[in-house]
């Protein structure tokens, strides 16, 4: 309580207009923005705001704070180096990046070279450098364009936001970078091709070898993925989706690269969301959980087959000529094996994927609400999709999504929602809990979802 008591002393509206004054938050409208939660101190999975009041954080922060918010071992990981040796820029090289590479090898299945950054906006900033950089140093300097998603999200810098397609969060930005090439997500609810499970031949996929075929398939570097699309609407694909993609890329001579920032390190009940697929990408982008948020680091995964065939050598312009100031540091570093070794030692992918179970179970319970249109899990991972009506479909207003988001919030629960995504898609309430909550935990965050989408009638 003593971080309570020091703003209180302090005096909460001098805070909150200080706040009003100097901070300018993101994705918030203005009004919105003008009340922010004030949020002083974590314990496990819940937070505590300058009142002192308790909130079941069902978010993980921004989907990232998977181990909870009061691991003192990622804290003193961080210490210890700071305290031992605080930078150096991997230009050069130090322990932490070594060990942490060679983990997240492992926990790949695979030999990778791994290039750390800050962001996951980064690490797919530089998957598209590597992309083009490969082919150009193999003889094919035309294949330029990356093929990506509607719906999906990969960063808010001017590359992965051109690669994104979310098109509200594009709108009075643009023209951002060229060569982006957009295909329909695999969305089962809304299938833009009008199936159902019973008559899907996987169009979603098949699309994008007509796609590659229409752009001149000589021209396609890359398709970026994530295993599922999150912040988009929580969009679970059929099993053979991603595996079809991997056949179309190898078919075109493509590169797949799988955006894991989400869904990477035990989202998804599997070390990394690909995995449950069986898919081997060439390129895995990773941020958020690779430290449970606790300090800021990403990093780009490239097969070694990939860096051998193109990178191992001394020619001119062959080597990566990006470098970030911060990324890889050697606290973040620290902190990312720490992260791991409590992963490993607490077994908490396997309860990942347990806790997952229990969360679609306690969904269930939702499923004949008369704003709930469909229900999506991906391990300890769901969105609920609002409707205006089941038999329609039509999308529930963003403004009722939001009462319900702060319903949730009113009763002591954090849940989230997507926001400026694409017209018509900004309906779904995500969940994406610590993997530290217990299972009274989930039902308790489900019985306050129930309650909150029950008060719009």
């Amino acid at each position: 309580m003593a971080v309570e008591n020091e703003v209180l002393g302090a005096g909460r509206s001098a805070w909150l207009e200080k706040d009003r004054r100097y901070v300018w938050h993101g994705m918030v409208p203005y009004e919105a923005a003008q009340h922010p939660l004030h949020v002083v101190r974590g314990d496990g999975p819940y937070v505590f705001d300058v009142d002192g009041r308790k909130y079941l954080d069902a978010m993980s922060g921004l989907w990232c704070v998977n181990l909870g918010y009061s691991r003192r071992e990622l804290a003193e990981a961080a210490y210890r180096q700071l305290t031992e040796m605080p930078y150096y820029p991997l230009t050069q090289t130090h322990s932490p990046a070594i060990e942490l590479a060679e983990r997240i090898s492992t926990w790949l299945g695979g030999e990778y070279r791994v290039f750390f950054s800050n962001s996951g906006s980064e690490a797919n900033e530089v998957a598209f450098k590597i992309a083009r950089q490969y082919h150009a140093q193999r003889g094919e300097p035309h294949r330029w364009k990356i093929v990506s998603r509607y719906r999906a999200y990969h960063g808010n810098t001017m590359g992965a936001l051109a690669a994104s397609g979310q098109f509200d969060r594009k709108y009075r930005y643009e023209p951002l970078a060229p060569g982006f090439v957009h295909v329909p997500p695999p969305d089962c609810y809304r299938c833009p091709f009008g199936k159902q499970p019973a008559t899907c031949a996987l169009e979603c996929a098949r699309h994008v070898d007509d796609v590659m075929r229409w752009e001149v398939d000589a021209t396609i570097a890359a398709v970026i993925a994530e295993p599922v699309i999150t912040g988009g609407g929580v969009l679970v694909p059929p099993d053979g989706y991603l595996p079809k993609l991997r056949e179309i890329c190898d078919r075109h001579g493509a590169l797949l690269i799988v955006d894991e920032v989400i869904c990477g390190f035990g989202r998804t009940g599997a070390p990394f969301g690909h995995q449950r697929f069986g898919v081997c990408p060439d390129i895995v982008t990773m941020a958020k959980g690779i430290t449970s948020g606790y300090l800021p680091l990403a990093a780009t995964a490239v097969r070694s087959e990939i860096f051998d065939a193109a990178f191992a050598t001394s020619e001119d312009y062959a080597h990566l000529r990006h470098v970030n100031t911060f990324g890889g540091h050697p606290a973040s570093c620290a902190v990312g094996l720490a992260t791991l070794d409590i992963m490993e030692r607490e077994n908490l992918v396997d309860r990942a994927r347990t806790l997952g179970e229990v969360l679609a179970g306690e969904l269930a319970r939702l499923e004949d609400l008369p704003h709930v249109g469909d229900i999506r899990t991906f391990g300890l991972l769901a969105g609920v999709e609002m409707v205006e009506d089941r038999a329609t479909r039509a999308p529930l207003a963003p403004d009722l999504v939001a009462r319900v988001v702060a319903e949730c919030k009113a009763r002591g629960v954090i849940v989230g929602k997507n926001g400026d995504t694409t017209p018509g898609g900004n309906n779904v309430v995500t969940l994406c809990p610590p993997f530290v909550v217990s299972e009274g935990d989930i039902q308790h965050i489900v019985d306050v979802l129930r309650d909150a989408i029950l008060s719009l009638s």
